[in-house]
C-alpha cells in the first residue's frame, strides 16, 4: 500500500495523474467510478485535461460501484445521474460506455447478478477510484460486511445516511435506506485501487484502513491485502497516521523507474 500525503489542493490532481497515466498507456482501460465528495476535485482536473487536449476517453469503459435503491431515474441523486454531473458527461466516454448497478430492478438479486458478470466480461476493472466513509466504509460495505462479499442489496447505517443528508436538502429521511454495492470481494479484483480523502472527518478512517487491523469492522482494512493500493490523502486526514514521516519519507525517495 502506498500512501501519498499531499496539501488538500493537489489530491485530485494527484489522482488524475495516476487515471491519466493508465488511460494513456492503455486507450481501452475499464475504469470503476465512485461518487461522493472524495472524487470531485479529481474529476474536474480529468475534465480539464480532456478539453484541453491532454486526455481521450473514447475507448475506455466504466462500472460505477453504487445505486440506491428505489431512486426515480431522473431524480438527481441517483448514482447514474451524478456520476454523469461531475465527469462522464463532460468527457468522450462512448454514450454506452458507462455502467452502474440497476436500482430499479423488479429482480434485485438477478441485477446483482449481472452486474457482476459484465464486470468479468469486460475483462475486470483496471482501476477503481474509492473513496471511505467516516465508519470505514468503501462503496457501500457498511461495518460488518463480509469481507469477501460480492455486489447486492445493502442497508445504510444511520451514520451513512446522516453523512448523506446533506445531498438530500440535510433531511436524513429523504436518503434512501437500501442500495445496491459492489462488493468488497468484487472490489478487491480490480487491478489497482484510489482511494482519496480528505479532511480531519476521514483521519480515523484512513489510520484504521492503513494502519490498523483488518476487520470486517472497518470494512475498508481488507484494502491492505491487496496487492496494488494508492492512498492520496491530505494532512488532515493523515493527521492520526503514526508513520506519517514515513510515508512522506517514502513518496520522496521513490525511485524513478516506479510508475503509480
Amino acid at each position: 500500500m502506498e500512501v501519498v500525503i499531499v496539501p488538500t489542493e493537489r489530491v485530485g490532481s494527484v489522482g488524475a495523474d495516476i487515471v491519466g497515466s493508465l488511460v494513456r498507456r492503455r486507450p481501452e482501460s475499464v475504469l470503476g467510478l465512485a461518487t461522493g465528495s472524495s472524487p470531485v476535485a479529481m474529476y474536474a482536473d480529468l475534465i480539464r485535461r480532456h478539453r484541453d487536449g491532454e486526455l481521450s476517453f473514447a475507448d475506455v469503459r466504466a462500472f460505477t460501484l453504487d445505486e440506491y435503491v428505489g431512486l426515480p431515474a431522473d431524480h438527481p441523486q441517483r448514482y447514474r445521474n451524478v456520476i454523469a454531473r461531475d465527469f462522464t458527461d463532460h468527457v468522450d466516454l462512448a454514450p454506452n460506455a458507462v455502467h452502474g448497478p440497476d436500482g430499479l430492478a423488479a429482480d434485485i438479486a438477478a441485477a446483482c447478478t449481472a452486474y457482476e458478470q459484465a464486470i468479468e466480461d469486460a475483462g475486470g476493472v483496471d482501476l477503481q477510484v474509492l473513496g471511505i466513509g467516516t465508519d470505514g466504509h468503501v462503496a457501500f460495505n457498511e461495518p460488518g460486511s463480509s469481507l469477501a462479499s460480492r455486489t447486492r442489496i445493502k442497508t445504510l447505517t444511520r451514520q451513512t445516511r446522516l453523512d448523506n443528508a446533506r445531498f438530500f436538502g440535510d433531511d436524513v429521511e429523504q436518503v434512501p435506506v437500501h442500495c445496491l454495492t459492489q462488493g468488497i470481494g468484487t472490489i478487491m479484483e480490480a487491478r489497482h485501487l484510489l482511494l482519496l480523502a480528505t479532511g480531519r472527518a476521514k483521519a480515523e478512517a484512513i489510520h484504521q484502513l492503513v494502519e490498523g487491523p483488518v476487520s470486517a469492522m472497518w470494512p475498508g482494512t481488507v484494502l491492505q491485502f491487496h496487492r496494488h493500493v494508492t492512498v492520496v490523502v491530505d494532512d488532515a486526514a493523515a493527521s492520526r497516521l503514526q508513520l506519517a514521516d514515513y510515508y512522506r519519507d517514502t513518496l520522496a525517495d521513490k525511485p524513478a523507474w516506479q510508475q503509480h
